[in-house]
């Protein structure tokens, strides 16, 4: 791993296999750090014969934590964007989508094939939609166009996602992480409760930021919605979502796919919204021959 300056914001970077081999860029979700893809994963991409490029986002695990923008005020970031509004925050998914650019530039990438995860495949769509010369593909998981009418999470997913540990020890962490994932996480690809454990803890250690988790909540709070930018992207297009995810409905993965011309849905049954090393191995099966094609 290496810290890289990506335009004005320091980037913790993990490249993955043969450097000569096409690109695969993989962006983290809400609060993910860049170990939220397992390795065994980003291995299989590689075997299958391509660079892999992981990176903790800004304002998690090892990147650059911007402290001096504050915290925002969610609640009126979600009450301005009922009304029609745009809130102010902290920055915007748009400004994380030249983050990914900026990281492109730096590691002299023309063009990558573009894959993100919940939040990370709305940065991939803003990629596709304002960069589509930067991408050799997109493939959006478990996300969303941003589209209110067809995102809207189950009550219990928002209130565990919402929530806080009691408090700031290690153990207590674990435990909301544990009662996190029971409530979203896949129920067809669970985690082995010894292995979540470990992964949580490990994330703990590695770069710990509520503060930045609340400040990339407000970026996709405040994020109008794709939909209509969509219609544009004329990239090869893979969608996979779960059938049993609470936190994005499946109405949503498939508002994306039905506004991407050409785009592919994969609808997974018992997959809810995390990335259970189980879970990872069957999308490594989906995602691998999409990539080929593209390279084909």
């Amino acid at each position: 791993m290496a810290q890289i300056q990506a335009g004005n914001i320091m980037l913790e970077v993990e490249q993955i296999g043969d450097p000569s081999c096409p690109a695969v860029i993989l962006i983290a979700g809400l609060g993910f750090q860049l170990i939220d893809w397992p390795l065994e994963f980003c291995e299989r991409l590689a075997e299958g014969g391509f660079q892999v490029i992981r990176f903790d986002n800004r304002d998690v695990g090892l990147s650059q934590k911007l402290e001096e923008r504050g915290i925002p005020d969610l609640e009126t970031a979600l009450a301005a964007k009922t009304s029609g509004s745009s809130p102010d925050m902290p920055y915007a998914l748009t400004e994380m989508s030249k983050d990914v650019v900026a990281l492109m530039d730096r590691l002299s990438l023309d063009q990558a094939h573009i894959v993100g995860m919940s939040m990370g495949g709305m940065i991939a769509q803003l990629l596709a939609i304002h960069y589509p010369e930067r991408c050799l593909s997109l493939t959006s998981i478990m996300s969303s166009s941003g589209e209110p009418s067809v995102s809207a999470p189950d009550g219990a997913a928002m209130a565990a996602i919402s929530g806080a540990p009691a408090s700031q020890e290690m153990s207590d962490i674990v435990t909301f992480g544990l009662k996190v994932n029971a409530t979203i996480g896949s129920p067809g690809y669970r985690w082995p409760k010894e292995d979540l454990i470990r992964h949580i803890e490990a994330c703990f250690k590695r770069g710990y930021c509520p503060t930045g988790y609340l400040r990339q909540m407000g970026a996709v709070f405040s994020a109008p919605s794709r939909r209509e930018d969509l219609k544009a992207v004329r990239l090869p297009t893979l969608v996979l979502h779960g059938t049993d995810d609470l936190l994005v409905p499946p109405s949503a993965g498939q508002d994306v796919a039905e506004h991407i011309p050409g785009a592919r849905l994969e609808l997974i049954d018992g997959m809810g919204h995390d990335l259970s090393p189980s879970l990872c191995a069957h999308l490594a099966g989906l995602l691998i021959p999409h990539l080929k094609t593209v390279c084909s």
